[in-house]
């Protein structure tokens, strides 16, 4: 038997920030000159994304209103990984646990209490006991409940978080198993000039997403997602042009040029092997959810499967929105795709894709459901 996605609820924190704001924190945080000012102000202008959420608000205040980071000049002595963290375990559950409330009341009928199965996702924070059982207390779930824990995989973690969750559904018909997905990006901000941290800087965002997998349709009127197939692709060769690595003063990504390049190469081959059991091809999906890593990498998508921006809309417009918020991005992508939808889509597939450090490429097949 079929599992069935749905009630996809977001959240974010209360601080939005124009990019430009952020480019100009960055310009003083990096202690730039005019012309390493003009470069950055460039390079936010030319993301794709028009604001981002933070738990930090001293990205929006001037100097010497700081709150996390030190008023002094270079922001010196720098926050150090134990201080982010203490940020993070402070900040990860409010966001959390109001996507999965968010997620809870769009499912009529679905109690917390009759939840089976916990999975959270997270790359950006870690701490224990975690994040599962401060989500079990503070929602009401059964103690039995069964948690795990996906944690440091990056972008594409929500589609393994999803993989497992269809496999349990597929195990146990009766199993209802919420999916929350919460990253604070901006904790890793890196006072750094190489291109990596830079390019990380202007991209990244915080956000959380939750929502709910059920060995049948969803109760309610709401459209929801058949989860039809997955397939996971790696690309080694760029190992070393997207990894995450945990520094001294936070969290490090590193995201080479290079990155859309080995994305448009092995897009093909990862949808090939996804379809290749399936009676579906590529041409016959007019619906995409992919995740935004950054606009080069959609542009790179849209050339490698001969896709039009009005295909992608959906990435562009959360990309816009809302930045790159790592794992949890994509769901927003796909709540997005679902209010869009009409009864007549009722069958339609749905192709959604998420990239990160390996340089893994995970894909999976959807079907909407009325």
């Amino acid at each position: 038997m079929p599992s069935y996605l749905g009630a996809i609820g977001t959240a974010t924190p209360p601080h939005r920030l124009a990019q430009p704001v952020i480019a100009d924190f960055m310009a003083r945080a990096l202690e730039l000159d005019a012309a390493g000012t003009r470069k950055l102000r460039a390079l936010y202008r030319v993301s794709g994304i028009e604001q981002r959420y933070t738990v930090l608000a001293d990205y929006g205040r001037s100097e010497g209103e700081y709150d996390f980071f030190p008023n002094t000049p270079g922001l010196e002595p720098f926050p150090g990984v134990g201080l982010r963290m203490a940020a993070y375990r402070r900040e990860a559950l409010p966001l959390a646990l109001a996507a999965a409330k968010a997620s809870l009341a769009q499912a009529p009928g679905v109690e917390a209490g009759s939840i089976t199965h916990l999975i959270t996702v997270s790359c950006t924070g870690m701490y224990a006991p975690g994040l599962d059982i401060d989500l079990v207390q503070a929602l009401g779930l059964r103690l039995d409940v069964q948690r795990t824990c996906v944690n440091f995989m990056g972008c594409y973690a929500a589609v393994n978080a999803l993989r497992l969750a269809d496999s349990i559904c597929r195990a146990e018909p009766t199993a209802r198993v919420l999916v929350v997905s919460v990253e604070l990006c901006t904790l890793h901000f890196q006072k750094s000039h190489e291109p990596d941290h830079l390019v990380s800087n202007a991209l990244f965002g915080d956000g959380a997403a939750a929502c709910l997998v059920l060995g049948q349709p969803l109760p309610g009127p709401a459209p929801c997602l058949k989860l039809v197939a997955f397939h996971c692709g790696l690309e080694p060769e760029g190992t070393k042009d997207m990894a995450w690595h945990i520094g001294e003063f936070g969290f490090e990504m590193t995201l080479s040029g290079y990155v859309p390049a080995l994305v448009e190469r092995g897009i093909g081959q990862l949808i090939a092997g996804l379809l290749q059991h399936l009676p579906v091809q590529l041409a016959d999906v007019r619906h995409f959810a992919l995740h935004p890593g950054g606009r080069k990498i959609l542009e790179a998508i849209e050339k490698a499967l001969d896709l039009s921006k009005e295909d992608n809309c959906f990435s562009y417009q959360v990309l816009r929105d809302y930045g790159n918020m790592s794992s949890a991005t994509v769901l927003f992508v796909l709540r997005e795709l679902l209010a869009a939808t009409t009864p007549p889509d009722a069958g339609e597939p749905v192709l959604s894709c998420a990239f990160g450090p390996g340089l893994t490429l995970e894909a999976m097949l959807l079907e909407i459901c009325y």
